[in-house]
């Protein structure tokens, strides 16, 4: 191991290779360092981890050196949902928490991420000052460890379940009663930390409730415990098999992300559903504000701002931006393509809980499918088709890829480039209102490819053409 990196949502790493208990300690007294730095030191730290191989003994061991650091730690007693670890930041007024979670990533993987005391990710000056101060360290034995039992004797360390106070907040949140009308769903909380979060709501206002892989698997039934069509086939087998669930529900990993099944057994796009309960929320609960979405979101978000008269906040990919508008109360609602969103009054976090609670709510009290609402938002603003590949770059292609961009291309497909973004990697604006985005990944020889345009065949086009000057 020879840097410590964190991406958008923490450092993440393989077990057992980089992924250490010798790394990690390094990585945890770097943040204890922070918060003491930061004057924060006698607000505690919450300590958590989702369903990974391992991630209860990584928690124990990140207590241990925080109390060795003399911070007190508030330990999770059981895997536990990222945005759930957030709104305990803030009802505990703490000076963070350590979240041990590789979120949608592959088994093999584990990660650490810090989110301050404002409750939503760590921004980069944060991330940056922790980076430094862990590969300072790295390598040598710099922090000091307390034994729990001591700890406890101490008051340096308690155990705590925030499950319940979580689960009371959603309900001033969420409409419940309106979901009695809705019939069966199907959750899927995909072996990981929404277990439990997922079902007891809806089965407490009498819902009934569907549920499959709702076991801790550390290895997440063989695939990343990502809530996307690839991976749920299974449960979109289980929908499109049973004629009287309504709707499907999904979480991934560390439940921050959400997947939904409409009754058809028809996956909903993540974009769509951000547009969706966007236009939902002001029409229906009578919300008002901005709305965020990254610069890979789709532009159907746009169109509803559009419609409503309301400002649009375009960010860079990591919801760490989104968090910080949400914390400053100037949106609705914001949103990423990958499956993460939160609303206003709510955790500057993604929260695949809440997204799912309030997509059902939305198809409750609408009395439509998921389908069917969005194809009269389409009528209203506008048809948008989205679509992401991921594309595998040879040493070769790898190193010619950042000079591709430098200039902008004269057009795609046929159709003339109006604009161009260069936020976060290079988004191209047609003028046609269709766009492409290349981002290439930090971490691996990837170039992430993102398009938009108002029908698949377009769509199609416009990918090919973009495939085609990665390649050329």
């Amino acid at each position: 191991m020879t840097r410590i990196t964190f991406g958008t949502s923490g450092w993440r790493g393989i077990l057992c290779e980089d992924f250490t208990f010798d790394n990690i300690k390094v990585v945890v007294q770097a943040i204890a360092d922070h918060v003491v730095a930061s004057g924060e030191k006698e607000k505690g730290v919450i300590v958590g981890c989702d369903s990974r191989f391992m991630g209860d003994r990584f928690a124990k061991e990140a207590a241990r050196v925080l109390a060795g650091a003399g911070i007190r730690t508030f330990l999770c007693n059981r895997d536990t949902p990222t945005p759930v670890i957030s709104h305990e930041i803030l009802r505990r007024r703490a000076a963070g928490a350590i979240n041990f979670t590789a979120s949608h990533n592959p088994p093999e993987y584990n990660g650490v991420k810090f989110s301050p005391s404002w409750g939503g990710p760590a921004l980069p000056e944060t991330t940056k000052d922790i980076e430094r101060r862990a590969n300072e360290m790295l390598g040598e034995i710099c922090y000091k460890e307390c034994q729990l039992d001591s700890a406890i004797k101490e008051g340096l360390l308690e155990e705590i379940d925030p499950k319940e106070e979580y689960l009371r907040d959603l309900e001033r949140k969420i409409d419940f009663s309106v979901l009695k009308s809705l019939g069966k769903v199907a959750l899927n909380p995909m072996y990981g930390t929404g277990r439990g979060y997922l079902e007891e709501p809806l089965m407490a206002h009498h819902v009934p409730v569907e549920i499959v892989n709702n076991y801790r698997d550390p290895y997440f039934g063989g695939f990343p415990p990502e809530p996307s069509e690839k991976y749920i086939q299974d449960f979109i087998g289980k929908v499109k098999g049973d004629p009287q669930i309504r709707l499907g529900l999904a979480t991934d990993g560390d439940a921050d992300r959400f997947g939904i099944v409409d009754e058809d057994g028809t996956f909903i796009e993540p974009n769509y559903i951000i547009a969706l309960l966007l236009d939902y929320m002001i029409r229906m609960r009578g919300c008002t504000g901005g709305v965020a979405r990254s610069v890979a979101t789709s532009h159907l978000v746009d169109a509803v701002a559009k419609k409503h008269g309301i400002e649009l906040f375009e960010t860079p990919v990591g919801f760490k931006y989104i968090g910080e508008l949400i914390s400053k109360d100037k949106i609705i609602i914001g949103g990423e393509e990958s499956a993460g969103l939160t609303i206003k009054g709510h955790v500057p976090e993604k929260d695949g809980i809440l997204a799912c609670f309030l997509v059902a709510e939305m198809v409750a009290r609408e009395g439509k499918s998921v389908k069917a609402l969005l194809e009269r938002l389409y009528g209203e603003v506008g048809r948008f088709v989205t679509s992401r590949e991921n594309i595998h770059l040879t040493p070769e292609l790898e190193e010619a890829f950042a000079g591709k961009l430098q200039a902008t291309p004269a057009e795609f497909a046929g159709i003339k480039v109006k604009d161009t973004v260069t936020m976060d990697g290079a988004k191209f604006i047609m003028e046609d209102g269709s766009w492409l985005l290349f981002r290439k990944s930090g971490t691996e020889p990837v170039v992430r490819l993102y398009g938009e345009a108002s029908s698949a065949g377009q769509l199609s086009k416009l990918m090919a053409a973009g495939r085609e000057l990665i390649h050329k």
